[in-house]
């Protein structure tokens, strides 16, 4: 990991990275693009932390983060230790995951927080990204932050009706009760089995199998998860009929990542360059 520190915060050189690739892809929903003097500059939220972060076309500032923050919040966070080139490599040895990891060579896997990561996806079930970003603005203003379990577990549907959020309401007080109560212990979830992890999260009200592998994924870290909505069914209808490659096992939510990514723009934009260095913007 390069980095310097600037009277201005942190200046990362990172291969393998790209904002709009990794922060509006659909795995996080509190980023927004934002107008800057810079190429593209992001500003979002990570356990109510907030953080501008710009790239130069040279690398990414983290604006008025010290380095302290840095190391032990974002370089986490943003998933930096991961050698994405190495895996990348490994993916190429399948057509179809070399295409996809030239097309979206910028993805990372954003390690989030598992209550957090279980509200958002509940909430983004039918969902599209604009909506699910907008219920999720409202109830971070109405509380003035992400509410924990605990906060969320004396709500109601009808008290929620402020989010607009119809059916899903009554699945995040749910969600809510069982975590408060200790029913459902994320944390102890994040290190089972992942059969039995699988099964557990599944016994809150409205999480099914894809949103159980999101939160896996995105909120545990568990790169095995393997999320599968209507895109990737199409991409293992079409490519994967046996099964994903054996060279992939451990990884198969980052292969996701990158196959989603590129089958869902496969018709707007068929190929970027295959490439395996920095694909920064």
């Amino acid at each position: 990991m390069d980095y310097i520190v600037t009277e201005h915060g942190i200046k990362l050189f990172q291969n393998d990275f790209d904002l709009d690739e990794t922060l509006d892809c659909g795995q996080a929903f509190r980023w927004e693009r934002a107008e800057s003097k810079y190429k593209c500059t992001y500003k979002g939220f990570f356990l109510d932390r907030p953080l501008e972060i710009s790239f130069d076309g040279e690398g990414f500032i983290f604006h008025n983060v010290s380095e302290e923050e840095f190391l032990s919040v974002w370089a986490d966070y943003f998933d930096l230790s991961t050698d994405y080139g190495l895996l990348k490599k490994q993916f190429s040895g399948d057509d179809t995951l070399k295409k996809a990891c030239g097309f979206a060579g910028g993805i990372r896997l954003l390690k989030q927080d598992a209550w957090e990561c279980l509200c958002s996806f509940i909430i983004s079930q039918n969902n599209n990204i604009p909506r699910i970003k907008g219920i999720i603005s409202r109830l971070c203003g109405h509380y003035g932050h992400f509410p924990s379990a605990a906060e969320l577990a004396s709500e109601t549907s009808d008290s929620l009706s402020y989010l607009r959020s119809g059916f899903r309401a009554k699945y995040i007080v749910d969600a809510a009760q069982k975590a408060a109560s200790g029913e459902v212990n994320l944390n102890s979830i994040s290190g089972m089995d992942i059969e039995d992890a699988r099964k557990a999260l599944m016994t809150i009200k409205g999480v099914g199998p894809k949103v159980a592998e999101c939160v896996l994924l995105f909120g545990m870290h568990r790169t095995e998860a393997f999320p599968v909505d209507v895109w990737i069914k199409r991409v293992m209808e079409q490519y994967y009929p046996q099964g994903i490659p054996d060279f992939v096992r451990g990884n198969e939510g980052i292969a996701q990542q990158y196959l989603f990514h590129y089958i869902r723009n496969l018709e707007k934009q068929p190929e970027k360059g295959n490439t395996e260095e920095n694909v920064t913007k």
